[in-house]
């Protein structure tokens, strides 16, 4: 790569940065026994969890030369495919996130976004159909979090995805 090292070529710092916020949120949460607190740090792992997912695409798009400042990956799937290329990161993380722990990270990151009362059919853009929304306590006093998922599951999928980051960063060679 001529001097320039993998981070600084495809600016993989930013998705290794998420990815060491949420494991130090992970362990925030892991640390406190305030619900409300746990509660903060859990949505705050998600948050950061999620944007590792989106810096790593910004990654694939550095990676394609593609130049976009914030691809997304329909973005990335239609440029290549415009150059008449398929990348087998884009397809892998598409079979993830209909089926798969990115599917379970992306619900995850919208449920900390948006309140879904319990009575409410809400679009499910994973499966493209409508599904009955959970059923989602919210008080305003005590902020259940039944919905949330918990550090521990957090970890595992922020495992997952670096796991999964560091198997397409392998097959990201130069040609």
């Amino acid at each position: 790569m001529a001097g320039k090292t993998r981070v600084a070529k495809y600016q993989a710092d930013r998705t290794n940065q998420k990815l060491y916020f949420c494991r130090l949120s992970c362990q925030a949460a892991g640390n406190t026994n305030d619900k409300q607190l746990y509660q903060a740090h859990c949505e705050t792992a998600i948050f950061h969890l999620y944007g590792a997912l989106l810096a790593f695409i910004q990654e694939l798009s550095h990676f394609y030369s593609l130049n976009m400042a914030m691809p997304t990956l329909v973005d990335v799937e239609n440029a290549l495919a415009e150059r008449t290329q398929v990348s087998p990161e884009v397809q892998r993380l598409h079979q993830l996130r209909q089926q798969g722990f990115l599917a379970d990270v992306e619900r995850a990151y919208r449920r900390c976004l948006y309140a879904v009362p319990s009575d409410t059919v809400v679009e499910d853009s994973t499966t493209n159909g409508r599904v009955q929304a959970p059923d989602l306590i919210v008080n305003v006093v005590t902020l259940s979090n039944q919905w949330l998922p918990d550090e521990a599951t957090i970890r595992e999928w922020r495992q997952q995805l670096l796991e999964l980051i560091e198997q397409l960063r392998a097959g990201m060679v130069e040609f």
